[in-house]
Order: C-alpha cells, then structure tokens, then sequence
C-alpha cells in the first residue's frame, strides 16, 4: 500500500518519459464501425486479419519505428474470406497479414505461454514479446517477469503442430525424462515420443529409414529453450539496437544487463526470479504525453489510398506524427472477450496495455525501480528501534514529549523514503521500521515506563514529598546517575527551632520518674510508662515540626532536614527561584502565625480539660494531661553557598553548606522566643520585591554571633496581625508545659527570659 501510493506521487510530480511512445486504441467505437461495414462489408466479433495487416501497412507507410501488438494471434483462420490484390489475384486473410509484416519488417507479436503464433506469423514478424500478466497476491499488476523461458521444438514435432491431421498443441505438451507426451486439440493423445540421452529423439520413430527427407543426424534435440522477452523490453530493445540475445543475466546477482552494438548498456534489477517493479509513468489513456490514435483513423487513411475516396474517410485525415514512434496496438474497448482493465498501484481500473509501454519507457530513459536490499531493510528496522528506545528512555519522565519526538522521526523518515523515490525510484521499506520497530518499540517501553517504572516513581515521590520539596524530589528522580559534586548558587537559608522543647522533655522524664517511684511500678509497667512519655514528646515536636515544614513547602521551600526540634530549609535551589529572599520570610511569617494559631487551639483544648481536671480530682480519679504550648524562634540569611548532593553513592542528602548557612544558624539561636531575625543581605533582597515588608523591618543593635569576627546587622520582621496578642515575656508554669499535671501541685518553673534558647 506504501508503495503503491508513492508509484502515485512519482507519477504525478517526476515523470520522466520518452517521446517515441505511441498507443492505437480499439475501442467500442472502432467495433461498432467496422462490424457495421465501415470497410464495405460487415464483420462479426473476430474480424479477418487482413484489417490488422492494413493498419500495419499505414503505419509503416507513416514512418512507425516499431510496431508491436497486444493482440494473440493463436492460430490460422483458413474460413476468413480472402483479399483481392491489386492484380486481381486472392491471397488469404491470414497470408496478408503475414505479407504485410514481412513488408514493414518492424513488427513485434505477442505470445505467451499458453499462446504461440503460428509459424506463418513467427517468421515474418521481426520479434515475438511475450504478454504474460502476473498479479501479486492482491490481484494488483505491480511487476512483471523480463522474460520467459521457452521451448523451440524440433521442425519435426513442429511439423505434427501444424499439420491438421494430427492437431498437436506443443504448447501443452508434457517432457519426461523418457519421453514427450503430445495432446491434441481433441483431448486425446498421441502415443508418446521416447528420448533418447539428453533429450534427444530419433527421426526413425517418425518416418522409418527415410531421414534423408531430413536434414542432419538422425538423433536430434527435441527442443531447445529460448527466453521470450516481455513486451515493453522488446520494443525499447529494437529502438536502442540491444542484443537480447546476448543479455548477461544474473539472477542471483539481481540484474540483467543488456548492451547494443551503438554503445548503448542498461541495467535492469530484477529478483532471482527475474521479476521487476514496473514504473508507472503514463498511466492512462487521456495521458497528453503519449501519441495516440483510435484504429479506425489509420483504417480510414488506408482505405482512402485504395478507394481514393477522399470524402467519405475526410474525418480521419492525418493528425498524428507517428514518425519514430515505437506503436503499441491494443484494445481499450469494454465487454468480456475485448475488455484489457484491471488494478495497478494507479488506480483500480487501469488499461493494462499500459504495461508495455511503462516498461519500453524505463529501458529507453534508464530509469528502473530499485528496491532496498535484505541488508539494508534489517539496518534500517534496528536503527529505527535503537532511536525509539533512545528518544523514549531519555524523556521517560515526559511521555508527551518523547512521543512528539517519535512524530518527528515519523515525519522525517516519511519524507526521506518519499524524496528517494520520487527522484531516484528508490523504494526503501517504510511499514517494518516505522511500525515495526519504531512504534513497537516506542509503546512497549511506554508501556513499561507506565506500569513499572512510573508506579516505582510514585512510590518514591510519595514518600520522598513528606521530607523534602516536590522540586527536589523531581531534580533527584530526572537524575541517571547520582553526582556528588556541587554547585555555587545564592539561595536563602532558614533555620527554625522550637522553644521550650529541652526544658519541656525533662520536666516530662522527670515526671515519669516520680509517677513509677510513687506507684511503684517495675519491669514492663515502668517500661510502658517511659514510652508513653517519649510518644507523647514525640507527638508534640512532630506536630510543630509539620506545621512548619507545610508552611516551608507552600512557599516552594526546600526543607533540607531536622535537626532535633529545629528545621532548616532554603529557597534558590534546585529550581532558580528569582525572589528566594522575599518568599523565605514570607514563609517565615507565616510559620509564626500558623504556631501562633495552634497555641490558640491548644489553650483552648486546655481549658476545656482543666475543668474536667476538677471533676476528675473531687472523684479521685487520674487527671487528664494538658497539651505543652510552644514557639519557635527564626533566623534567616541570604549569600552564596555550596548546594548538591552530600553523602556517599548508597545514601545522599540534597542540603546547602558554607559561611552564609552557618550564619543563618546563629541567628535563629538569638532569634528568642516567637521572632523572626534576618540578616542585612537578606534585607537587601527583600527591599526590590517588596518594599513595604523591608521597610517594616525592625533594625536591631547588631549581634556579636559564633564564627563571625565582625558584629552582623540584623534585622526583626514583624509578623503579628492587629488581633493576635504580643508573644508572653514568661514561660507559662511546669504544670501547664506538661503532660503531667496533678491538682493541688502549684509550684512553678521560671525560664531564661533572654534571647538565649534552650537546647
């Protein structure tokens, strides 16, 4: 189907054809004159050939190159009515046709297999062209054979063919390796004629002792083979003067060659049975590049030479140049003995005369159809899936994309296999590579990716986004090969820390300890209090903790690791992030907020219980543990550090490291209780995207920290809105920061109230 629709585009935009080609066309029209007495006397459907020997005489009288028909004559018609000479005397219908060849001697008759002219014919025609048509399997004419192999029988069976009394076929006959088997145009047989070494007969098998009424041996070859030309090389060879006698056929080489005594050579691929892909160049009857004329035209001239009867054949004066022209005569007319249509890769119905001269047309301009060898179809089929599975596995995390790349390689490989043919004739497969290999392969993997892999990715994000930034989790699975190796990148750095957090875990071990001495508890009961105590802690740092990183991730933050009670994030990387600065104490405000707000909800839920409490203590029963209520303290800087992955090839962390990070560090240590503290690098940043945030900063005495010589610039972000109170100066009492509360115990805990935190 493929090729069938690039034989259509060749033959619409490149056609490269001859101008000696010529077509006589028999059609319905040409029928109906003549069986109507268009020659002076009415004719039934097989018509005398003395009319096909005065169309002969026509063209050859017009200067016709070669003539050749597409018509079978298969044998003698004796019960034709014969033709008057201009001398009076009668020559029969069969003898005239003849006649004429052997006049014109530039005729060409067809045969084929099944069909051989008769001798008559034979020897005064200047060739035979074999017609034979060979469909492919889906019944479309797409190739023909160069030639036939045939069998030229001795003149002694010849002689039993063409005498009637005994009605050989030859062309049926059957060779054993003992003998010849001769049936008859009856059905029967005769007795069969034995061989003898070589496939030799004896001439006494068929006129006893008299051989001398033959010339030669007594033991003579029964036949000889011959090749038959296909008709279109036929003609085109007798143009260019080659010797088909002499063509050097190599069939397993895959060409024939054919050289004329002019110097002329062409090169014919063909496959090892000799068949070649035919070159649709004109393909229909309206094809103004192709000299045609209808049957009767020529008739018409020749009869007006013989009658001189120039009015009643005016209509068919001459219009056509037939001078040179190699003239192809055949029918084109409709009904089931006349009618010469079927399907080739042009279209449905096409003339399949056409054939011949699409052929002669590739001999005389040297343009054939070369298809791609074994070899480079397999090369083609691997590259094809090698460059599916490239473009699919290195965009595998972007289906879209890799399928748009195949597209592409889809269209390029089209238009390459369509250019090669359309210029050069060359036919490269496009089905097997492109479906075959390319696509296959292409959806297999995706196919792979889809069930496989991707859902391996899921699982990994899945787990990964409760950790760090969705863009980290997309740098690390977009990564082959893991590198250790970092980059420089100005990012911002934020590190937060949970207030209280140290002080909160002792007074809560210290008041497991007393529970398991006053109670005393021992073995698996001491140990399930202890671990009641380390799940609850557990329980409220992870709270805080997820409430900040939550807060980290909205911003497009990096939540790099916690470390205890504290969390360090940045901004800046992996994805360039134009306004680092601005969206981490953005994100900073917000972290304090949304701590401020479960304070809110934590107070509340502990009012609620400490009524309960009293309730609970006049009946004697355990207390409900009030929830500790924490804040968190903030520092933020902004500089150029060292960002990539850290560790080893077995386990990595994706973190930032260098001076600005450290300093970052120290200033969450003097960022106190519920603040916000920013370096003045990070101030610069902020005051270009958002000048009304940099200018709320509160500047504050600048702060000697650990590591660094000179005192840095710092700077407070408020973050309080107008109905959230101002953060406590006091720690709230041990019985309130604990989950171990006891009525009655009113003793209280004071805590550093300076900027120094816990840890």
């Amino acid at each position: 189907m493929t090729f069938d629709w690039r034989v259509r585009l060749a033959a619409r935009h490149s056609p490269v054809v001859s101008s000696q080609l010529g077509f006589v066309y028999i059609d319905d029209d040409t029928i109906d004159l003549i069986n109507n007495g268009f020659l002076g006397q009415k004719y039934g459907l097989y018509w005398p050939r003395h009319i096909y020997g005065r169309v002969i005489r026509e063209l050859q009288r017009e200067g016709a190159s070669v003539v050749a028909f597409d018509i079978l004559f298969g044998g003698l018609r004796p019960d034709h009515a014969p033709v008057f000479m201009a001398d009076g005397t009668e020559l029969g219908s069969d003898a005239y046709l003849a006649l004429q060849m052997k006049l014109a001697s530039n005729v060409v008759i067809a045969s084929t297999e099944k069909v051989i002219p008769p001798p008559l014919f034979r020897t005064n025609a200047l060739a035979l062209g074999d017609i034979s048509a060979e469909q492919d399997a889906d019944g479309i004419l797409r190739r023909v054979r160069a030639f036939h192999v045939y069998h030229k029988w001795n003149r002694v069976l010849q002689a039993l063919e063409d005498d009637p009394e005994f009605g050989v076929n030859l062309s049926q006959a059957i060779v054993e390796s003992n003998k010849i088997i001769l049936p008859r145009a009856g059905g029967d047989e005769l007795p069969p004629v034995p061989l003898y070494g070589d496939g030799n007969i004896d001439l006494t098998d068929f006129v006893g002792n008299k051989t001398n009424l033959f010339r030669g041996p007594r033991y003579q070859k029964a036949f000889t083979s011959e090749r038959r030309w296909t008709m279109g090389i036929v003609l085109a060879a007798h143009e260019l003067g080659l010797d088909l006698d002499q063509a050097k056929v190599d069939l397993p080489g895959g060409k024939i060659t054919f050289s004329g005594t002019n110097g002329v050579k062409r090169i014919l691929p063909v496959d090892k049975d000799g068949y070649f892909y035919i070159d649709w160049c004109l393909p229909v009857l309206n094809d103004n590049r192709l000299t045609k004329e209808s049957f009767e035209a020529l008739l018409g001239r020749d009869q007006e030479r013989m009658s001189g009867d120039t009015n009643r054949y005016a209509k068919y004066k001459r219009t056509k140049d037939w001078r040179g022209k190699l003239v192809m005569i055949g029918s084109s007319a409709t009904g089931n003995d006349l009618t010469d249509h079927g399907p080739t890769p042009l279209e449905k119905d096409t003339l399949l005369v056409s054939e011949h001269w699409n052929v002669a047309n590739s001999i005389l301009t040297g343009r054939f159809i070369h298809k791609s060898s074994l070899p480079i179809d397999m090369f083609l089929i691997i590259v094809m899936g090698i460059l599916a599975a490239q473009l699919t596995w290195s965009h595998r995390g972007q289906i879209l994309v890799a399928t748009a790349w195949i597209f592409l390689c889809i269209v390029f490989y089209l238009l390459l296999a369509v250019f090669a043919y359309v210029q050069f004739r060359y036919w490269v497969p496009l089905v097997l590579p492109l479906m075959g290999s390319l696509l296959v392969t292409h959806f297999s993997l995706l196919g792979y990716l889809v069930l496989f892999e991707q859902a391996e990715r899921r699982r990994v994000r899945s787990v990964f986004t409760k950790v760090v930034s969705p863009d980290v989790v997309t740098e690390l699975l977009k990564t082959e090969k893991l590198s250790l190796e970092g980059a420089k990148r100005t990012v911002t750095v934020f590190f937060s820390d949970i207030r209280g957090f140290t002080e909160m875990t002792d007074v809560n071990r210290d008041k497991a300890a007393d529970y398991i001495r006053d109670n005393k508890l021992t073995g698996d009961a001491a140990e399930e209090i202890e671990d009641a105590q380390a799940r609850e802690t557990l329980a409220t740092v992870n709270l805080y903790l997820k409430v900040i990183a939550d807060v980290v991730l909205k911003h497009g933050g990096t939540v790099d690791k916690f470390i205890g009670d504290c969390v360090m994030a940045f901004w800046g990387a992996p994805v360039q992030d134009q306004h680092h600065a601005l969206h981490c104490v953005r994100a900073a405000v917000d972290t304090q907020r949304a701590v401020y707000r479960l304070n809110q909800e934590r107070e509340a839920e502990n009012r609620q219980r400490e009524g309960h409490n009293f309730m609970l203590a006049a009946e004697g029963k355990p207390l409900v543990p009030l929830l500790p209520i924490l804040v968190v303290g903030t520092g933020i800087n902004t500089g150029s550090v060292t960002v990539g992955l850290m560790g080893s090839d077995e386990r990595v962390n994706y973190t930032v490291f260098g001076r600005e990070v450290n300093l970052a560090s120290r200033l969450e240590t003097v960022s106190g209780r519920a603040r916000v503290i920013i370096s003045e690098a990070t101030l610069a940043e902020i005051i270009q995207d958002d000048a009304t945030l940099a200018l709320s900063c509160l500047p504050l005495p600048p702060e000697k920290v650990k590591g660094i010589r000179n005192p840095v610039r710092i700077y407070e972000v408020p973050w309080r809105e107008a109905d959230m109170a101002p953060a406590p100066t006091e720690p709230k009492t041990e019985a309130y920061n604990t989950g171990y509360f006891n009525a009655g115990d009113t003793s209280t805990s004071t805590s550093d109230t300076s900027t120094t935190i816990f840890r």
